[in-house]
Order: C-alpha cells, then structure tokens, then sequence
C-alpha cells in the first residue's frame, strides 16, 4: 500500500518532507500537519490512516482555499490552519498506532502530500512470573505435545504486550549448552479472557512438537522483555521408549492370539457343519420309516364272512363259518 501512495507522487520531487515519524505515549496529545496551498482551482484534501491487516480509513477532508469547517470524530479533529490541514489527536491510545497520509485530490490527478508513521507506547508491564506446565505422564515416538508457557505481568491492558519475545530453549543431550529450538514474536500470545481486568494479567504461549525417541529433556522457556531475559522453571519431557525386547514380546503374543482365534473360528465352523448333517439325516430316516409304516397298515386285509344254512325242522341247525384272516396281497414288481 505505501508504494502505491508513493507512485501517486509522480511528477514532483521527493525529499524529506514527504514523510515523518512521530512518537508519544498514551494519554498525550499530537497533531499532524499537511500542507496546504491555495491554487486557481478548486481541490480537495483528505487525511487517512492505514493500519497493518486493515483498509485504508477515512478521517477528515477540506477545500484547498480558506474553509471554517471542522471534521470532528471522537478524540480526532480534521480542520484548516495557517497554510495547512492539520488532524489533532487528544488522549492517544495505543489503537491510534498506525500510518497517516494527506491526499489532494484535483480533478482526475491525485497528489500524495504527507505521510507520517504515529507510534503511541504504553506504559511497560513488569513481569512477576513465568509458569512452565509440566507434561501428564511420559510419551511415545511420534506423539505430538503442547508446551505452555504462562507470563505473569503487571499490566492494565487487556492484551499481551507486543514486546514480548519468548523463546524455547533444550539442553544439548550430552549436558552440553543449551540450544535455542523456537522463537515466538509477541503476537503470537494469546492473553486469558476475563470478565474484568484483574493483576496480574496472564498471557499464553504454546509451542507444539512431534517427539522423536531422541528429545527427552528440560524444556525451557524464557521470555525478552523491557531489556532483560527471564527463564521459567523449566518442563520435563520423559519419553517412553520401546525396547526391542518388549517388542519382540508384544509381537510374539499378537502372534499367539491371532493363531487362537483363527483356530476357534475352524473348530466353531466344523461344529456347525455335523451339527446340520447329524440333523439332515434323522430327518431322511424318519420320513422312510413313517411311509413304511403307512404302506404295511394299507396293505394289511383282515375278511370275515358268515354263512348260515337251513334244513328240515327236524333236522338240527347245522351252522358253517368260516374266518379268514391276516391275509396280506403283494404285487410283483
């Protein structure tokens, strides 16, 4: 963005006075002043603030001839002087940090007049303490771990101040010195919500890492600040490493159960496999058996006849019977 308002000064010379750093604490007043010159023609000129991350934003504008208005918004006046517009700020805080530019705009031609770069600082927050939490239990190869780190300080504001550098450091393996592993820029913190502000203030640093068997140690982190360096109380890192015995052991006994099951899975099969033959042929037999039974009650005839014959009345009473009985008839085939 700053080039771009650089290219809009095209056709006249750059020097010096173009641009401007200024520099307050929070609370005072500052007030930053664009020239101002009287032309033929009708122009405009405009003040803007540019913050990192953010659009450009509109503060105030005016005539380039004499003009008695005033742009007013909280805290920020935009208004004529003695051959410049000037933008005054009262009771600076630390969101007023930022870049500020006068445009003039004639026309269709856009003229970059001033640009000047406001630092508002606050007051420094003093460190009371550095907390390292330790780490729950030991860890394996390849699991990925969260080292905190909490700075205590005496600070007003409800955000981390930026000046903190906080650094993780490990100590060689050899109990040699210790070498620097990652570095974190005050941004990076992230400042615990509360619902009013309470001291001492606690700002938050992570830095995660995926362990390797070779990165047991004491982590340590330290904090720059305010010109001076303070190391926490350290966090121990055990790691749990797998001997090859143990995993000879485990993969032996991964073996064995694997085996097993297979082996009850071949004997549960086999079972259900005469189970279901063992059951087809009681039923196979006792069909034959019952239509056997019914062909032999079919074929089974039981006869029996009675005759009787009459004579004289003299003679006696002669009865014939004659049973026949259990006879069977057979066809051949």
């Amino acid at each position: 963005m700053v080039l771009v308002l650089l290219r809009l000064s095209v056709g006249r010379c750059t020097n010096d006075q173009l641009f401007e750093t200024k520099t307050v604490h929070v609370g005072e007043e500052v007030e930053l002043l664009c020239p101002r010159e009287r032309e033929s023609t009708q122009a405009f000129l405009y003040w803007f603030r540019l913050v990192s991350g953010r659009s450009p934003h509109f503060i105030g504008g005016t005539f380039s001839f004499n003009y008695d208005g005033v742009k007013q918004i909280p805290r920020i006046t935009a208004k004529q002087g003695n051959g410049t517009f000037l933008l005054h700020i009262k009771e600076t805080d630390l969101n007023d940090t930022g870049f500020y530019y006068c445009l003039k705009a004639n026309r269709l031609n856009l003229t970059f007049l001033k640009g000047i770069i406001l630092t508002v600082k606050g007051p420094e927050p003093k460190i009371i303490t550095i907390i390292e939490e330790p780490i729950p239990g030991p860890v394996r190869p390849g699991d990925s771990v969260t080292l905190q780190c909490s700075v205590l300080s005496d600070s007003d504001s409800g955000t981390c101040p930026r000046a903190q550098g906080v650094h993780w450091f490990r100590p060689g393996s050899d109990g040699s010195q210790a070498r620097l592993i990652f570095t974190e820029g005050g941004s990076g913190g992230e400042c615990e919500r509360r619902l009013e502000i309470q001291r001492p203030q606690k700002c938050v640093y992570n830095f995660s890492k995926t362990i390797s068997s070779s990165d047991a140690g004491t982590y340590h982190c330290a904090v720059a600040t305010c010109g001076q360096i303070l190391f926490g109380n350290g966090t121990k890192l055990d790691i749990d490493v797998v001997s090859s015995c143990d995993s000879h052991r485990d993969n032996t006994v991964l073996f064995l159960l694997c085996v097993a099951l297979a082996t009850s899975l071949i004997v549960i099969i086999s079972l259900v496999c005469v189970v279901i033959n063992t059951s087809t042929h009681c039923c196979k037999a006792t069909s034959c058996n019952e239509h056997s039974h019914e062909k032999r009650n079919e074929d089974t005839l039981v006869y029996s006849t009675v005759r009787t014959t009459g004579g004289n009345r003299r003679k006696a009473a002669v009865t014939e019977e004659a049973v026949y009985t259990n006879v069977g008839a057979f066809q051949l085939q």
